[in-house]
Order: structure tokens, then C-alpha cells, then sequence
């Protein structure tokens, strides 16, 4: 009996069209395990001719998401509805679980914010909930469920609400609320920048292959994601219960963008290892979500540009403000700060400074759209230890 014998791999391979069962016996004894690097296989001869099987040095290619989520440890669609979907089987139990412990996260996260306390916050990180119902999203998109969806993305605007709520009662009760704005958990979340965003989608990648894959546990990627969610939250809060709009809409930016990168990325995912084709959800049913996921990355991301384009002209405007001190003894440039309109320079000098002419112009050359310039002059100098 002979048949068609199929060769898979790369390299450079002839083989005539049909071969015998010993000569499938035989190559099959010689076939090469996956990444495995072979060299040409013995001649393999039949009574009614000869077949020649040659293959020079071919690898057997493994796919990339096979390594990612192995078969062996994937979940199935239904056990992650069950884990991602608080409105199905004990929902009861589910829902107080998850409002509890936002709840508590987000106490957490705003006393470390009005507290500056670094170890605080990762204490709200632990606990947080939040990214359950934003994978939830994703898979809900990927299999093409708009009710899970749509239940998915109420329980995040009423955690965002809730979280928000307390940072600004927080905020009520401190004395002097103003001082919070400058402590560095607010400093930190109120400018989001291009590489936060890279950050998000990362953090996106490690929750949804968490959730995927039974033998990784997904407490410290819960973490991950809680650092991108709950504390620009909590810093929204409390920059509203300080009277500070502009600075809670930057931390804002940052929640916001975190969200749509770790729902794009667990979409793909999600899409590529399988569960459409297991919950039989055809790509039209997602064309719709896709384009409202792309349309809602660039409206975060075009902030995020603007943010990383401003930092980058401030260092720029910092070196261009050095050069026009070069002349004073003593002279140094302690802050830039470019918002809007303006570009406020803070300099420290012994004597008196230069006419800004110069230095205005270079300013100009700098920024597209001409901004004012401010040089605020401390007069001193520093004392070196």
C-alpha cells in the first residue's frame, strides 16, 4: 500500500510523491522532535522504484503561543466565565467579595496617597479586585457576549465611582488638603506618559495569561494590574476633595489609558489562544469592539504624546536656560515646568540675570507654538556640605 507522505519544516526538502509503509516507518523513525536541527535521512527504496527522502538541516518550527499557554494548562471558556463573570452561578457570594475588598483597597490606596507612604499603597495593590471585571471585558469581546460585556463595564464604572468616593471624602477631613498635591504618590499619577501606557500593556499581558493558564497563580499578577488602577483612582479622589480638577483629570488619563491597554491585550489574547472559536463567536460580532477599542486608545494616548513631548521640551528648555546662565558664577536652574501657554523656569542665583531675550528665543526655536516664558529668580546660591 503506499500514500502521500507530508513533510513539515523548513529548509530545503525533495521527496518523491508516494512512499511505502516501510519507507513511512522509516522516515517516521528519522523524523525530527520540534526545534530539533537534522541532517539528510537514509535512502529509502521500494520494490517498484525508488524514493528519495533528502532534507538539508530543516528546524521543526513550534508556535509561539503554544510556549505562552500550553494546552495542557489552558483553562476552559466556561471556567474562565465562571472565574470573570460576577452575574453568573453564586453571584451573591462573588459581589459582596468583590465590593468588600474595593472597597478596602481603595481606603487603603488613599491613606497612602495623603499619607505619601510608598508601602501603603502596595498594601491597596494586593487587595484590589478591579481587574476581574476589566478582563472580564475582554473576554466578553473576544467571544462576542455584549451582556457580559456590558455587565462587566458597569461593575468598573461603579468601582470607579467607589474608589474616586473615597479618596475625596479623604481628602475632606485633612486640614490642610493642599499639601497632599505635592507629595510624590500624586506627583507620580497626574502626568501619565507614552511609556506608562507600554507599562499597561504589559501588565495587561501578564493578568490575562495569569488568568489563563491554571498553573500560574493570579495574585501577583492581580498586583501588577492593581498598580496601573486603584491608586490613580485613589489620587483622583483626593486631588477633587483638594480642588485640584486639572491634576485629578491627568490621574484620570492614566486610569483610563491603563484600562483600554489591559482590555486590548486581553482581547488578543484571549483571541488567539481559542475562545471565540469555543464559544462560536465569528469576527463580525467583534468588528464593532475593536473599533471602539481602537478609537478609545488614541483618545488616551494623544494626552499621553502630548505629556511625554512636554517633559522632553522641558529638559530641552533646562539645558537652553543653562547655557544662558553660563556667564554667572553660582547660577543654577532648579525646575521647568511647561503647561499650556507658559514655561515657568525656576533658577537659583547669587547676582542678577541676564536680559531673557536670548533665552526666549531659544525657547521659541523650541516649542512649536511659542510659549510665555517665566523665570522665577531665587536670589542665594547653595551651600555644599
Amino acid at each position: 500500500m503506499v500514500h502521500p507522505h507530508p513533510v513539515r519544516g523548513t529548509g530545503s526538502c525533495a521527496v518523491s510523491p508516494f512512499v511505502d509503509e516501510a519507507a513511512s516507518r522509516t522516515a517516521e523513525h528519522n523524523r525530527p522532535v520540534a526545534g530539533q536541527v537534522v541532517g539528510t535521512p537514509p535512502v529509502v527504496r521500494r520494490r517498484s522504484g525508488t524514493a528519495l527522502l533528502v532534507c538539508r538541516a530543516h528546524r521543526i518550527e513550534v508556535m509561539p503561543m503554544s510556549l505562552l499557554v500550553p494546552a495542557s494548562r489552558r483553562r476552559t471558556l466556561d471556567e474562565l466565565t465562571d472565574r470573570l463573570d460576577l452575574g453568573i452561578g453564586e453571584t451573591t457570594t462573588k459581589r459582596s467579595a468583590f465590593w468588600i475588598m474595593l472597597t478596602l483597597s481603595g481606603i487603603i490606596a488613599a491613606s497612602g496617597v495623603i499619607g505619601d507612604s510608598t508601602a501603603t499603597v502596595i498594601g491597596a495593590m494586593i487587595v484590589a479586585p478591579l481587574s476581574v471585571p476589566i478582563l472580564g471585558v475582554g473576554l466578553g469581546i473576544a467571544t462576542g457576549r455584549g451582556e457580559f460585556v456590558a455587565r462587566s463595564l458597569l461593575l468598573v464604572l461603579a468601582g470607579i465611582v467607589l474608589v474616586v468616593l473615597v479618596g475625596f471624602l479623604f481628602a475632606q477631613v485633612l486640614p490642610n488638603p493642599t499639601n497632599v498635591l505635592s507629595n510624590s504618590q500624586v506627583i507620580g499619577r497626574t502626568s501619565p506618559k507614552l511609556m506608562d501606557l507600554t507599562a499597561a500593556l504589559a501588565t495587561g499581558l501578564v493578568g490575562v495569561v495569569a488568568i489563563i493558564r491554571r498553573d500560574v497563580g493570579d495574585v501577583l499578577p492581580g498586583v501588577a494590574i492593581a498598580i496601573s488602577l486603584v491608586p490613580p483612582l485613589a489620587v483622583v479622589g483626593v486631588c477633587l476633595g483638594s480642588s485640584a480638577p486639572g491634576l485629578a483629570l491627568g490621574a484620570f488619563v492614566l486610569f483610563a489609558s491603563n484600562m483600554v491597554a489591559m482590555v486590548i491585550t486581553a482581547t488578543v489574547i484571549l483571541v488567539v489562544t481559542g475562545y471565540p472559536a469555543e464559544a462560536g463567536a465569528g469576527a463580525r460580532r467583534r468588528g464593532r469592539a475593536y473599533a471602539v477599542l481602537a478609537a478609545g486608545l488614541i483618545v488616551v494616548a494623544i494626552p499621553m504624546l502630548v505629556n511625554s513631548l512636554s517633559s522632553l521640551w522641558a529638559d530641552q528648555i533646562a539645558d537652553a536656560t543653562r547655557h544662558w546662565l553660563a556667564d554667572i558664577p553660582g547660577a543654577q536652574v532648579t525646575d521647568v515646568a511647561l503647561h499650556s501657554d507658559t514655561a515657568t523656569i525656576q533658577v537659583l542665583s547669587p547676582g542678577d540675570l541676564p536680559a531673557t531675550d536670548s533665552l526666549e528665543r531659544s525657547v521659541h526655536d523650541l516649542v512649536p507654538w511659542h510659549p510665555d516664558v517665566v523665570v522665577v529668580h531665587t536670589v542665594g546660591s547653595r551651600i555644599a556640605n
